[in-house]
């Protein structure tokens, strides 16, 4: 005969305010099995934990459900105070009585109702519940970095000093990232090479990190402690390890009508080069696409001049094969397309730029050596308009929703760059809101406008029309209501940031999800911010959402101690929750296995009394529990281990009565 123990929380006001709790007690005391039922204000503070420990020691109780706030807050909660207590942890259930009933509910007669309903089908789910023993894995001490930006370097690095290796994967010839492309950082205004450059080397040299850069992660197999992952590391065309990074090949190179990525298209690189000088590693690159050599068969002027040797033009891609015990996903962000936004003339006119190409033009490294001209014909502005919110916080198709949070203080940043190099040019702001939420981001800003001059004007730009070497920013003040007109020489537009455009591809490969704009999914905003849905995957930076440099390394060392807490493990604990075969019943079409996200299914031989024949097998140490395989499984030969078939049709019966 069970016995069942019922704990009815209050979450303060919460569920207290909404649900008769006592009620509700005292109707789960009457539930066939129940021997013991009671309600405390916060069931998951000590003191009621220590609660439902007396309670499972005096009256005996073999199995518990807990009416509380959603599994995914305190499940893991609940499950260890009823180890302690000496039951098998997975004897108990969570009846959630905030998220789908408090909260959701006015009336307080009906949310009662309901309560009592979901408490009823959790004592018939635990009633069938079986103790659950979960296994035990190895780790791979090794982890994967995938994005070489600041994220993935800051993640590396502290991975790295607490002692286990790290691979870094960077699709682009050197890491660096965005970061490398600004010229100062807010709201301290220090260069971002002297921050950023020192970590790229320490990152190069580092014992345990290695990297590989023009390289890209293909394939991802395997589970938490023990991933598989191949890369493939693009030919360069130039021997790693002979290149002396002389730059001899880049000088004579006589192809140069490449646009460089790194300046954001505002000036040309040769078909063998570096993305720029500080570059890590210091290895130019073949583009195969510009060069003349892999286009006709002739040139080949790099390869006679190079001193050491070192160009290949025989070099293919490699495919290398890595264990990991953790992947890191630091990807980075873009910008959106600006092509939708004709009203701005960003397609038409060489003065209006985005936000980054204008930190190229301002850099003293970028390609006007640091002189603030205008790309159309490299003359000083009078006047520069500064445009906020371009495709951010737009519901339209061609924007974003969300503000893109990096806007508002980049641009008080290049405004007050400019006045305080050139105090007779005067700037301008278009913005809707003015958002500064960061430690001393707001007196940042302010000092933009009280001691350098910059003129913040509240209202959206109609129309930018060109005339003659002018741009004519038709705009509206919405302080005032009146119509302007400025005749500005520059137009700069902070562009939205969104997500990458491989992201959706990368998330197929690692089995994980992103949201509706593609950043890739935190498994819980506030308390587990860097982790991810699949086990042994964690988050770092704006490949999650739009940040800035301080909150980006912030996540990145965040995530990097999340990595080290799961390497520092000798053995990890698999969730028994996974699916079963009955292979008397299965059929062998492996319908399941084709649609398991992580397949975790296969075939597997069989002979019996119906003879030689093919069954469907779960590899447990891969399954996440997910339970599509037993809704997809016709003949109902799979089931799912703490959700059986039979325990999901006594809930619904008992909700039914």
């Amino acid at each position: 005969m069970q016995r069942i123990g019922v704990f009815v929380c209050w979450c303060g006001s919460n569920i207290a305010a909404t649900v008769d709790v006592e009620r509700v007690a005292q109707a789960a005391g009457e539930m066939p099995g129940v021997k013991y039922a009671v309600e405390y204000q916060y069931m998951c503070s000590e003191v009621g934990q220590k609660m439902m420990k007396r309670a499972i020691e005096e009256h005996k109780l073999d199995r518990v459900v807990v009416a509380a706030c959603s599994p995914r807050m305190h499940e893991a909660t609940f499950r260890r105070a009823g180890e302690d207590a000496g039951i098998n942890p997975y004897l108990v259930e969570v009846a959630n009585i905030r998220e789908q009933c408090s909260w959701v509910h006015k009336d307080r007669e009906a949310a009662t109702e309901k309560a009592i309903a979901l408490t009823r089908a959790a004592v018939a789910k635990v009633a069938l519940n079986s103790e659950l023993i979960p296994g035990e894995v190895g780790v791979e001490k090794k982890a994967l970095v995938i994005g070489g930006g600041i994220a993935g370097i800051q993640t590396a690095l502290d991975i790295a000093d607490a002692g286990y290796r790290v691979d870094i994967v960077e699709k682009s010839p050197s890491i660096g990232g965005k970061m490398a492309q600004i010229d100062k950082t807010f709201p301290t205004l220090d260069c971002s090479a002297c921050i950023l450059t020192p970590k790229m080397v320490e990152a190069a040299r580092h014992p345990n990190i290695n990297l590989y850069t023009y390289s890209e992660v293909e394939r991802v197999s395997g589970y938490v402690g023990n991933f598989q992952a191949e890369i493939r590391k693009k030919a360069r065309f130039v021997d790693m390890d002979k290149c002396t990074g002389c730059g001899v090949c880049m000088e004579k190179c006589p192809s140069k009508k490449a646009k460089s990525e790194f300046e954001e298209g505002l000036t040309t690189r040769g078909a063998i080069y570096t993305p720029f000088p500080q570059a890590v590693p210091n290895v130019p690159v073949i583009d195969e696409e510009g060069c003349i050599k892999m286009k006709t068969g002739k040139c080949g002027v790099c390869e006679k001049v190079c001193p050491a040797g070192a160009i290949e033009f025989d070099q293919k891609d490699e495919v290398i094969s890595e264990k990991y015990g953790a992947i890191v996903v630091a990807t980075g962000y873009d910008i959106i397309d600006l092509d939708k936004f004709g009203e701005y003339q960003y397609s038409n006119h060489q003065d209006v730029v985005t936000s980054l190409e204008f930190e190229r033009i301002t850099n003293a490294a970028g390609p006007t050596g640091g002189k603030f001209v205008r790309p159309s014909d490299g003359k000083k502005p009078k006047k520069v308009v500064f445009i906020q919110c371009v495709g951010s916080r737009d519901r339209s198709e061609r924007g974003k929703s969300y503000c893109s949070k990096i806007c508002c203080m980049y641009t008080a940043k290049h405004a007050m760059l400019i006045r305080e190099k050139y105090p007779d040019i005067e700037a301008y702001v278009f913005y809707i809101d003015v958002r500064t939420p960061g430690k001393n981001f707001d007196e940042f800003q302010r000092r933009a406008v009280e001691e350098y001059g910059v003129n913040y004007i509240k209202g959206m730009v109609g129309k930018v029309f060109p005339e003659g070497d002018k741009l004519m920013v038709h705009g509206a003040d919405a302080l005032t209501g009146e119509t302007l007109v400025i005749d500005a020489d520059m137009v700069v537009l902070a562009a939205a940031t969104k997500a990458k455009n491989d992201a959706v591809n990368l998330k197929r490969k690692l089995n994980i999800s992103t949201d509706t704009n593609n950043f890739f999914t935190e498994a819980h905003p506030k308390l587990r911010p860097v982790e991810t849905a699949s086990a042994g995957i964690y988050l770092a930076g704006a490949c999650q959402g739009p940040k800035d440099i301080p909150e980006t390394v912030a996540q990145a060392s965040a995530a990097a101690a999340k990595t080290i807490g799961l390497l520092n493990k000798s053995k990890l604990v698999n969730n028994p929750c996974v699916s079963k075969v009955d292979e008397e019943v299965c059929s062998g079409c492996l319908a399941c296995s084709k649609m398991c996200p992580y397949d975790a299914i296969s075939s597997k031989a069989i002979e019996d009394s119906r003879g030689k024949r093919v069954v469907a097998e779960v590899n447990e140490a891969l399954c996440q529990g997910c339970g599509g395989c037993t809704v997809t499984c016709r003949p109902g030969a799979v089931d799912l281990k703490g959700f059986t078939n039979k325990q999901i049709l006594a809930e619904v019966d008992a909700i039914c009565q």
